[in-house]
C-alpha cells in the first residue's frame, strides 16, 4: 500500500505492560492498538493504519494530510 506515510508513535506504558501505538494524523481515539514487543507494535500499527485507509476509502472520505518534517 503506497499510503502509509502517515505519523506513528509508538511509547511503553508501564500501567498496560505493552507498547501502545497512536496514528495521530487521523482523528478519534489516542490510542490504536498495541503490542508485547516493539516489533509487534510496529507490525500492528501498520494494520491498522491499513485498515483505516481502506475504511476511509470505503465511506468515500478524503484521507488525512499526513505530517510532514521540512529540512532545512
Amino acid at each position: 500500500m503506497d499510503n502509509l506515510k502517515y505519523q506513528m508513535v509508538i511509547k511503553w506504558s508501564d500501567e498496560d505492560n505493552c507498547f501502545l501505538v497512536s496514528l495521530p494524523d487521523f482523528p478519534g481515539q489516542q490510542w490504536r492498538t498495541h503490542g508485547e514487543t516493539y516489533e509487534e507494535a510496529l507490525t500492528n500499527g501498520k494494520e491498522a493504519l491499513e485498515s483505516l485507509i481502506i475504511s476511509y476509502l470505503a465511506d468515500g472520505e478524503p484521507l488525512p494530510e499526513p505530517s510532514t518534517v521540512r529540512s532545512a
